[in-house]
């Protein structure tokens, strides 16, 4: 426990649990007769109310400031000043407009972790029972303090975390914080266990009681408790995402080939003493035309395609930048329930004692759970719903419920005047009561050393497959009395055994299958035990290797957690603490990790990994703490949105390989002609038309069709691989840009207006043309454009035109071309297309 009194890890809060307890019962009055009301109200005073803390959502306007503050956005709003200062109003509403839009997106969504923190609060119980001044009062839960002795009954749930004191057949449902889906048999300890799936002695706050009374000592109370822990980290800023790191370090790129610009055209233009108002200016327009200001819209509109695209498949995307990062995402974490399992008990088999489904077995068995007294369970539920009609024509004259002392219930049933008794309970302990066994053919032999030895072997063969089980017995009933003792606990007949898992889905195979084959690998990380999760990889013929355990995982540091994941693909018995450092070491190895999980015990899982997963059968706070929630269960569904993400992430790599190699290309050649030709190679508006018209005819692009060798495989920002390409076509653009040039000034003689006019079309025509041949690396009339693209593309060089050589020339400062000039420029760009067509494959990493 650390010194603010909360627990930081479930392996410190184990070791706190019975030390705690012990010592508040110490240094209170008797827990029996619970605290007294003064020493209630100062203990209240000292560890504060029973609640956990959501003071932790940032005010809205610090939201907005945190977005607005990032490079690529603060590239865009200087573009958006400058253009305003030079006259060009149009690009600046533009650049506002998306800007706006972008940043109103992002901060919606933020809202997800304050909801998370929120639904954990109302997962606890309102009132609860707690013993005060010797009597049974009923509370407020956020009154519950330290050292309080609660009452629990079915249904209620757990206010606090604590020890339990006293049990008549309690059980309770942890699913919710371990994954286990069976119900977990609470009774006194010390268990002495290292993770809180194994404390049979401990409770915990939000788990609900299904059966029997429980007495628990309340030891930790609040942001104390697991609960309470995992709030605290829902609460906490995430980590970036791979998207959100991948455009923070795309707005440093251009920031530096922003300021690198601008400073060698001032300074060369001061040393060729050009006029500092002109020079400033252009170096400006040069600074706003490196720019890529569509790229927020680019991202958002392809990023919102994918939504839609994947709503239709029943998933709803919380966040949009979580499809990117699910196309980039190379690791899959998953918890097993509900998405490779069915999340329910099912009964698997019921072997006699020779190893064979033994019917008289499951009829005993649903007879017991049929008439038994009390809150039923899913291990009951399953019998029944396999016996059918096997118990039709039988009474319930009386039954002894189950306990721990006894790990059994029995019922004495009567049909036709023959009474029978019952007895269903934990193997070792049937098997104890057993004189005698039936064999698979219905004969009654005796239970000697080598028959016990052979139930035993099959029990703990069962065991190790995953399975859970129960033992069967009865006898024949021969007195009058309609009630039940345990000394009629005796000389049964071990009829078998009834087995439960939770069974694998059908689709689950394939769908790991699907997720491989897209270079995805797939993690197991589950609350079960190693033998649970071993059967699981066997029923579905995955090929898994290496296993670690909650246990392991508690003594190693997170350096040496992060050199184990990379060859481990099991995890068992791991607490909520244990999946987020598991998370956490794989992405400190470079990948892009998501994780998919439906319990509260998932929920910091899901904030840390990349890509967030929920199913809509989660938890409210599981569902708050993901991206992307799905609608199906189903790892399929997964694969769809891994195609999906990859889809979007490759569309918006052309906008970023088009946008910064052509400006860069531009930009570059305008900085160098101005120093050696006495006039701008184009006016600061023309350039600022050149970039808007070259922007417009992208905006085609979130619609494009994708090559299949971008779906086959992760992919994330890779500045080096945007700086090779940049590095390969923009010099090749200003390559010909240099020979206009020459073509212009030693050839034609042209004047400035001239000169800039077939600048112009020759760098509209080139820069927009040329998509249609590096957006795919085939032949471009083997990949075909979306009809968008070519609309939007067509239709922008169809307008630049009309501007540059149509009746409003004048007005842009254009002049008139002879034709043969043009038919020059039509022909250097035709030998440009067939250049980058050949450059591609060296550009495109």
């Amino acid at each position: 426990m650390s010194a603010d009194g909360h627990v930081h890890s479930a392996e410190q809060q184990t070791a706190f649990w019975s030390s705690s307890g012990m010592e508040l019962a110490a240094n209170g009055p008797d827990w029996t007769a619970g605290l007294k009301a003064q020493e209630a109200r100062r203990r209240l005073v000292q560890y504060g109310p029973n609640a956990i803390d959501t003071a932790g959502a940032s005010h809205l306007l610090l939201k907005i400031v945190r977005r607005l503050a990032q490079p690529l956005v603060l590239v865009l709003l200087i573009a958006a000043v400058v253009s305003g200062l030079t006259g060009d109003l149009a690009s600046t509403i533009i650049i506002m407009a998306i800007v706006t839009i972008s940043t109103a997106m992002d901060v919606v969504q933020e809202h997800g972790a304050e909801r998370a923190a929120a639904a954990l609060r109302q997962s606890i119980a309102i009132t609860v029972t707690t013993l005060r001044d010797g009597h049974a009062v009923e509370i407020p839960v956020e009154q519950i303090v330290p050292g309080d002795v609660v009452m629990l009954s079915p249904g209620d749930l757990v206010p606090a975390d604590g020890i339990v004191i006293a049990s008549n057949g309690g059980r309770v449902n942890e699913a919710l914080l371990t994954g286990e889906p069976y119900p977990v048999d609470k009774r006194p300890g010390p268990s002495g266990a290292a993770d809180p799936a194994s404390a049979f002695d401990a409770l915990f706050g939000g788990t609900a009681v299904v059966s029997g009374e429980l007495q628990m000592l309340v030891a930790q109370t609040g942001a104390a408790t697991m609960l309470g822990t995992i709030a605290a980290a829902l609460q906490t800023d995430a980590p970036l995402t791979a998207f959100e790191r991948g455009l923070h370090r795309l707005g440093l790129l251009i920031v530096r080939l922003t300021i690198g610009l601008v400073l060698f055209v001032l300074l060369a233009h001061i040393v060729f003493h050009r006029p500092p108002l002109e020079s400033f200016m252009f170096a400006i327009a040069l600074a706003v035309g490196l720019t890529p200001e569509l790229l927020p819209m680019v991202t958002t509109v392809t990023l919102s395609r994918g939504a839609l695209r994947l709503a239709r498949q029943r998933v709803i995307v919380k966040k949009l930048s979580a499809i990117h990062d699910l196309g980039a995402m190379d690791v899959l974490c998953t918890d097993k329930t509900g998405t490779l399992t069915e999340a329910r008990i099912e009964l698997s088999g019921f072997p006699g004692i020779d190893g064979q489904d033994y019917g008289h077995a499951l009829e005993l068995a649903a007879l017991n759970s049929r008439f038994v007294t009390g809150v039923g369970n899913p291990l009951d539920d399953a019998i029944l719903a396999r016996a059918g009609n096997l118990v039709a024509g039988w009474r319930r004259c009386a039954d002894l419920p189950f306990d721990f002392e006894r790990r059994m219930a029995s019922t004495l049933v009567e049909r036709d005047g023959r009474r029978i008794l019952i007895v269903k309970g934990a193997p070792e302990a049937v098997l104890a009561k057993s004189s005698q066994a039936e064999r698979c053919t219905d004969e009654v032999v005796a239970m000697d050393a080598a028959l016990r030895g052979q139930c035993d072997a099959l029990h703990e063969r069962e065991a190790q497959g995953g399975l859970r089980l129960l033992g069967v017995a009865w006898r024949e009933w021969t007195g009058d009395a309609d009630r039940i003792g345990m000394d009629d606990e005796r000389d049964l007949v071990f009829a078998g055994f009834c087995a439960f898992l939770d069974p694998p889905k059908v689709s689950a195979a394939v769908a790991i299958a699907r997720l491989r084959s897209q270079n995805v690998a797939v993690k197991i990380i589950s609350g079960d035990a190693a033998a649970v999760v071993l059967h699981l990889v066997g029923s579905l013929a995955l090929d898994c290797k290496g296993m670690l355990t909650g246990d392991v995982i508690a003594g190693l540091s997170d350096a040496a957690l992060t050199a184990k994941v990379r060859d481990t693909d099991l995890f068992a018995r791991v607490s909520p603490d244990q999946k987020m450092r598991i998370i956490r070491a794989l992405s400190a190895t470079g990948h892009t990790v998501g994780f998919l999980g439906d319990g509260i015990n998932d929920a910091p899982a899901i904030r840390a990994a990349d890509a967030g997963i929920s199913v809509e059968s989660a938890t409210d706070v599981a569902r708050a703490a993901a991206d992307i929630v799905l609608l199906a269960p189903d790892l399929g569904v997964v694969a769809d949105g891994v195609a999906e993400g990859r889809r979007t992430y490759a569309n918006i790599m052309k906008y970023l390989r088009m946008g910064t190699s052509s400006n860069f290309g531009n930009m570059l050649s305008m900085a160098l002609a101005s120093l050696v030709i006495p006039f701008l190679p184009m006016t600061a508006i023309q350039i600022l038309l050149n970039n808007l018209l070259y922007d417009l005819s992208e905006t085609g692009i979130p619609f494009d069709a994708v090559d299949s060798d971008d779906l086959a495989a992760p992919h994330n920002w890779n500045m080096a691989a945007i700086m090779r390409f940049t590095g390969v076509m923009g010099p090749l653009s200003s390559v010909f840009d240099i020979a206009t040039f020459g073509l212009l000034l030693f050839v034609y003689h042209a004047a400035p207006d001239e000169f800039r006019t077939a600048w112009f079309v020759e760098s509209i025509l080139t820069q927009i043309l040329v998509i249609f041949v590096i957006r795919t690396r085939l032949l471009p009339w083997h990949s075909r454009p979306h009809p968008a693209l070519v609309v939007t593309s067509l239709g922008a060089l169809a307008v630049a035109l009309f501007l540059a050589l149509g009746p409003f020339a004048r007005v842009f400062g254009f002049a008139s071309l002879p034709q043969s000039l043009l038919l020059w420029v039509i022909a250097l760009a035709a030998i440009y297309l067939a250049l980058a067509q050949v450059l591609k494959r060296l550009a495109i990493a």
